[in-house]
């Protein structure tokens, strides 16, 4: 299968598109294996076959023989078309950046926001997306791509619309549970939809929508509370908090932290993942607190590899609502308070909703987030059958063949 892809702008885009070519990769190794079915392998399946069990002598040798070779021709045919993939985003991105560490084809494409800009910006971002259709159209021509598969951000608008034009199938992935503006901008244009949860499958046509669950990175799935503690270098058997605002960083948790870390470190071990732009800021506000509380905290501009151990190694998560809230806080079975982005638009806040309603998290307002923060971190730790409640909530609602899914959506489209 030739797979186009693209979706960008921060890591909850790039990782579950990442999490799928890796579940599209893993394929080809079993059609290799199937191509190398034995001869026992064969006699065993056959077998199961009341036909064939009443044949008898040299006639079922013959019979296996023959099927085997069948199998065998069928699986080599397979397996010498091998999975190609063509990643399509923005020059100089988060996207680019992660792809080539994934050694994954990477083009750059033309894009630009268009939520909460001026008009000139807007004007100037469509005008960029409207223009870059007719070179994805070319690369298309190229590439020749069975399916086409986006996860979001502004980058991957341009992507369906030129797939559609070149009467490419085309699968959407919405994250949130609720689209954003270049998923709504789109959908109409995309063959399918893969959802998270059934309940985002409203905002679609009536059939287009696929529940698939949210690929996540097996690590999430794989990651151990202790050892991931002892990986960063923490007390295994202390509580511990982790403070995270996304891949790009969140300035108001930062603030809030930082203005209850005396507290904070005095209650649980703290792993903060700042952002790189308040990195070193938090640092320098680690570096104030006395010994025995300075070594209570690890702090991580951006975690990639590691991120799964960062997360991992906590009781409870303070964080943003994005995407991979959905996906990354269940694989973990992550208890998590959740502080909605006061720009972020809506899907923050329905995500979120969504978890509370589980019983998998709390939320508060980002504008007292931090005169709530112990608090509310002090009521979990005083109630640990609550927390063990909410964990088992959250983990309840992964998918952890969620990528096998949306592999399996796609191809699908190309056996049609």
């Amino acid at each position: 299968m030739r797979l186009l892809i693209s979706g960008g702008g921060t890591g909850g885009h790039v990782y579950p598109a990442l999490t799928v070519v890796a579940a599209l990769q893993r394929r080809a190794p079993e059609r290799v294996d199937n191509a190398t079915l034995s001869e026992a392998n064969a006699e065993r399946l056959f077998d199961e076959n009341e036909t064939l069990r009443s044949a008898q002598g040299d006639k079922h040798r013959v019979i296996l023989s023959e099927a085997k070779n069948r199998v065998l021709q069928n699986q080599t045919l397979r397996s010498a078309q091998s999975d190609q993939v063509l990643y399509l985003g923005r020059a100089n991105s988060v996207e680019e950046r992660l792809v080539q560490q994934a050694q994954i084809p990477f083009a750059s494409i033309q894009s630009g926001q268009v939520r909460g800009m001026a008009p000139w910006v807007v004007a100037r971002s469509l005008w960029r997306m409207f223009r870059s259709v007719d070179q994805i159209r070319k690369l298309i021509r190229d590439f020749k791509p069975d399916v086409t598969f986006v996860t979001g951000g502004y980058v991957s608008a341009p992507v369906i619309w030129a797939s559609a034009a070149e009467k490419i199938p085309s699968v959407i992935y919405l994250p949130d549970l609720e689209p954003g503006w270049a998923i709504r901008a789109t959908a109409r244009w995309a063959t399918r939809v893969a959802v998270s949860f059934p309940e985002a499958e409203k905002y679609f046509a009536p059939g287009q929508a696929v529940t698939t669950g949210y690929p996540v990175r097996a690590e999430f799935y794989q990651s151990n509370k202790i050892q991931s503690r002892k990986k960063i270098h923490l007390d295994p058997n202390a509580r511990t908090v982790a403070i995270f605002g996304g891949s790009t960083g969140a300035r108001h948790i930062n603030q809030a932290a930082v203005a209850n870390l005396v507290e904070l470190t005095k209650i649980a071990q703290v792993v903060h993942l700042t952002g790189r732009p308040d990195e070193a800021w938090v640092n320098e506000q680690v570096a104030k607190l006395t010994g025995d509380l300075r070594a209570r905290v690890r702090v991580f501009g951006y975690l990639e590899e590691d991120l799964p151990h960062a997360l991992a190694s906590a009781d409870v998560v303070i964080a943003r609502a994005g995407a991979a809230t959905l996906g990354e806080f269940p694989a973990l079975g992550l208890p998590a308070i959740l502080v909605p982005g006061p720009y972020a638009g809506l899907h923050q806040e329905r995500n979120a909703d969504f978890l509370v309603e589980c019983g998998a998290a709390l939320k508060v307002a980002d504008a007292v987030l931090s005169r709530e923060l112990i608090p509310m971190v002090t009521k979990l730790f005083d109630a640990p059958e609550q927390l063990q409640k909410m964990s088992d909530a959250m983990r309840t609602l992964a998918v952890p063949h969620a990528a096998e899914n949306i592999v399996d959506l796609l191809e699908s489209l190309v056996k049609k």
